[in-house]
């Protein structure tokens, strides 16, 4: 594996296109913090840790309400005024979706940047 968060992603892409209820993705603290984000969105119904041995693995389990989710790459740097123009590029309607984006004050949505007036870079988006 070269990228454990696009991987993961991919994974509960795959299981909740195919109708599973839960999937096991690899635990990070980036992992953690995204699915934190979906389950706050009711995009995932919840998530936890298993321990694998020496590994940690994180049991996701679907809602059955993702339409589409992916990562995005590179990882464009986006300011506050420039929210707009990536909404409109990876979300398909105006509150449809979110935006996941890394900044200086943590993993947060389009909307949660937008109301603590900061910006960051692109790493997901789901609706």
């Amino acid at each position: 594996m070269v990228d454990v968060f696009a991987d993961a992603i991919n994974k509960i892409k795959v299981y909740e296109n195919n109708g599973f209820d839960e999937c096991e993705v690899s635990s990070t603290k980036l992992i953690r913090a995204v699915l934190e984000k979906m389950k706050d969105n009711n995009y995932i119904s919840g998530f936890e840790e298993v321990k694998d041995g020496r590994f940690s693995k994180l049991k996701v389990s679907l809602s059955k309400k993702i339409n589409d989710i992916g990562v995005i790459k590179p990882r464009y740097a986006i300011k506050l005024d420039e929210f707009q123009k990536y909404e409109t590029r990876f979300i398909p309607s105006k509150d449809f979706g979110v935006l996941i984006l890394s900044t200086p004050k943590g993993i947060l949505t389009n909307r949660e940047a937008k109301q603590n007036k900061t910006g960051g870079r692109l790493i997901a988006y789901v609706y």
